[in-house]
């Protein structure tokens, strides 16, 4: 493996030491063959691992959702969609590079897909500014949500960002402006709109483009107001309790679907999505048509109400001060009619 996460360890000794057994044989057992000795270890890898993937703590899926090679958002569009045409610029100010966006097509249906992309390298990265958009990007993204309203072509956003930028520049050109107009205006679109968090879903820079009908989550993505290194540096001080803010913010996709903050989770291949990228991209080709299929059916006032009130219904919880004895749940504020 080139790159080998702590907890991945075990696993990979016994592949090496599985590959020095097949480079030399004449170290094997004697009390054994050594094709028995090969399926023994074979055996032993496959149970190590099933043991650590379906066991991981919130800051091994967080670790997942970061690996250097999880497929990002052009490996999906090359995958999951067909026919791929992207647009640039935000007709503004300039180019962002760190999000994509064009017409592409799905099943049998035309949409425009809008993600946010890393790089693969140092060079790339500096391209990608590391998945963290400037304005200009999410004023790219709005005009094509824009044109994707104007000509009825459904919306699906593809989430992979530490969050936007937060350097002098972005300030300088109304960085929360920019994404503010776009929770706005992605509330009142028309279109069907699906958002799927494919990595790491951080703070405004991923909700920038994730209000959605619906959205899912792949199995190890996760989806944070803050990161941990940044919620343990408030908490606690200091950035090394990264493991302890990432179980207290519960951010990982089973946590996020328990509270509602997510539609569905998307499976991936056990040892991660990177182990498997075609079998990733067919899984979320599969859960994004089926719940398009869904979305489709649904007039459009019925759809822009249940987009309302499922972020209306979002941000339950728990007076402190006991009412009668007891702790009061803040129930979510009504919903309107739009």
């Amino acid at each position: 493996m080139k790159h080998q996460l702590e907890f991945e360890k075990p696993i990979i000794e016994l592949q090496n030491k599985l590959e020095d057994l097949r480079a030399h044989p004449e170290k094997h057992s004697l009390g054994i063959s050594f094709e028995e000795e090969l399926q023994i270890i074979e055996k032993k890898i496959e149970e190590t691992r099933r043991q650590i993937f379906l066991n991981l703590t919130p800051w091994q899926r967080i670790q997942l959702a970061r690996h250097p090679r999880r497929p990002y958002t052009l490996d999906y569009l090359s995958k999951t969609f067909s026919d791929f045409q992207e647009l640039h610029g935000d007709r503004l100010f300039a180019e962002d590079h760190a999000m994509v966006g064009g017409f592409a097509r799905i099943g049998e249906h035309r949409v425009v897909v809008i993600g946010t992309q890393k790089g693969r390298d140092t060079k790339e990265n500096i391209l990608r500014n590391f998945g963290s958009a400037h304005p200009e990007g999410y004023r790219k993204a709005l005009r094509l949500m824009r044109l994707a309203n104007k000509f009825g072509l459904p919306i699906i956003t593809l989430i992979d960002t530490a969050g936007a930028y937060p350097g002098v520049a972005a300030e300088e050109r109304h960085i929360s402006e920019a994404i503010a107009v776009n929770l706005r205006e992605m509330m009142l679109l028309e279109v069907p709109v699906i958002a799927a968090i494919i990595g790491e879903g951080g703070s405004g820079g991923a909700l920038g483009i994730g209000v959605a009908d619906r959205i899912l989550i792949l199995e190890n993505a996760y989806y944070s107001v803050i990161s941990p290194e940044g919620c343990a540096a408030i908490l606690w001080k200091d950035r090394a309790n990264a493991a302890k803010a990432a179980a207290a913010l519960k951010i990982t996709a089973n946590d996020l679907l328990e509270l509602k903050l997510v539609d569905e989770i998307v499976p991936e291949p056990l040892g991660g999505a990177h182990t498997d990228v075609a079998g990733t991209a067919s899984n979320l080709k599969t859960h994004l048509l089926k719940h398009l299929e869904e979305i489709l059916a649904l007039p459009i006032k019925e759809r822009l109400k249940k987009r309302y009130a499922k972020f209306r219904a979002h941000g339950h919880f728990i007076e402190d001060a006991p009412v009668g004895g007891q702790l009061q749940s803040a129930p979510p504020a009504p919903p309107v009619a739009v």
